[in-house]
């Protein structure tokens, strides 16, 4: 996974670690641990950084170069 996305996203929007954090509900610092690749960050909270973020978790993991989120299932 390519984690360096998700210092990269959050740093153009001129957010905090801690900021982030608080988003996802957890510490500054289990947070940080995600962006250095120490933990694997779960799927949860790939989800919530996509949409916090209006982008998909295929870019935040580095799948695809595009940031525009995928249309919205009509299933």
């Amino acid at each position: 996974m390519n984690i360096e996305r998700l210092k990269e996203i959050r740093e153009d929007k001129d957010l905090k670690q801690k900021e982030v954090a608080e988003v996802l509900g957890i510490k500054q610092q289990q947070y940080s641990e995600y962006e250095i690749g120490k933990r694997l960050i779960p799927i949860n909270y790939l989800y919530k950084l996509a949409e916090y973020y209006n982008t998909s978790i295929d870019y935040l993991v580095g799948k695809t170069d595009i940031r525009k989120p995928y249309p919205k299932s009509i299933i």
